[in-house]
């Protein structure tokens, strides 16, 4: 009887990818980033094993959001007080802290548990062109 490969966290083999958001649209730049962060690019992909990538993405201020999303959009927060529903439209919340933005969108695509939990934190969103991972030699990635 043949056994389907399960890989071991140890085995994992990490490799750094950079994505420039500039032109973008968010969901469909979501969704690519979230596959490589889980790992389902990779044939050893195991959905229990953090077998992904990281993925550095620049230039997050530049997204795009297709229709009329920027000013109808509405990204709520509550502050936990009686009465502290925050709201803000995706225009104001894209020009206050785009990284924020596409964390959020990246977030929302993985899985909600422990293991989605390790595999955002492989995920560094920068507002400008420039990063600090330059001695991880990143490969560009065209999404």
């Amino acid at each position: 009887m043949n056994r389907s490969y399960m890989a071991k966290p140890e085995e994992v083999v990490r490799k750094w990818y950079v994505v420039d958001a500039s032109g973008r649209t968010l969901g469909r730049l979501a969704s690519r980033v979230a596959a490589i962060l889980r790992g389902k690019h990779k044939p050893t992909f195991t959905p229990h094993v953090d077998t992904g990538d990281y993925v550095i993405i620049v230039n997050a201020d530049k997204i795009v959001l297709t229709g009329n999303k920027l000013r109808d959009k509405i990204y709520y927060r509550h502050t936990q007080y009686p009465g502290g529903l925050r709201a803000m439209t995706y225009g104001q919340f894209l020009a206050k802290s785009p990284e924020k933005l596409i964390e959020r969108a990246v977030r929302g695509m993985l899985p909600n548990n422990r293991l989605g939990k390790s595999m955002i934190k492989k995920l560094k969103v920068y507002a400008s062109a420039d990063h600090p991972h330059q001695a991880q030699k990143p490969e560009v990635l065209e999404v």
